[in-house]
């Protein structure tokens, strides 16, 4: 980071990720595949380097936040396959143990935490990265959002996590590009995993739950 460079805000994100904190500690027990207290621990560690960050704006926490995040998606994200894989097990082989209800909220959790987790991956590598797209440095973007083809893009704009937010939200609901278009192959791969888990979680897991409600 140069000096004088911008830093972009934090808070919208770090409403996120105590939102995935939350959506992830409210599960049943038997899909927690940690300790109750790492999940605290990781996403605490997260907002306090994000804090100092905006606070300090320096090349040092930049780059402490990038390990941080990269910790953060990895086992959040390896806990949402998990649960995944646990819920659909439960569904197929254990049915008795889990009512329509439960099998509903869980599902309805890990898809909301998916959306979540998959809106902070796509923020933190479009373009490379929120300080690199707020000051305007030329890297090759990942995904094109429609305002850029618009004559009415306000001067200098960039994404900022709320666009990644609702991108994320509608590939999970309509399982295709809907807000802006992939340019790169992990752009196409990782729409390819969302939509993957999304599907999953709602025509599987989250229909079986309503199948079971209804009868």
């Amino acid at each position: 980071m140069k000096e004088h460079e911008l830093v972009e805000q934090r808070w919208p994100v770090i409403l996120a990720i105590l939102s995935v904190l939350f959506l992830l500690v409210s599960l049943p027990h038997r899909l927690r595949i940690l300790p109750q207290w790492v999940p605290y621990t990781v996403a605490l560690l997260t907002i306090v380097t994000m804090v100092a960050l905006m606070r300090a704006q320096t090349t040092v926490w930049l780059r402490i936040e990038r390990v941080v995040l990269t910790g953060f998606f990895l086992m959040y994200g390896a806990a949402i396959l998990i649960q995944l894989t646990v819920l659909m097990d439960s569904m197929l082989h254990h049915p008795s143990d889990v009512s329509g209800l439960q099998l509903l909220a869980s599902s309805l959790a890990v898809w909301g935490t998916s959306i979540v987790m998959f809106s902070l991956v796509y923020w933190r590598i479009d373009r490379g990265g929120p300080e690199a797209r707020v000051n305007n440095r030329k890297v090759r973007p990942d995904w094109s959002f429609p305002i850029e083809e618009s004559l009415a893009m306000p001067p200098n704009w960039s994404p900022t996590y709320i666009d990644y937010l609702f991108f994320a939200f509608t590939t999970a609901t309509s399982f295709s590009p809907t807000e802006a278009m992939p340019l790169t192959h992990r752009a196409k791969l990782l729409m390819m995993l969302q939509g993957l888990i999304s599907l999953v979680t709602i025509l599987a897991v989250a229909a079986r739950a309503i199948n079971i409600l209804s009868s």
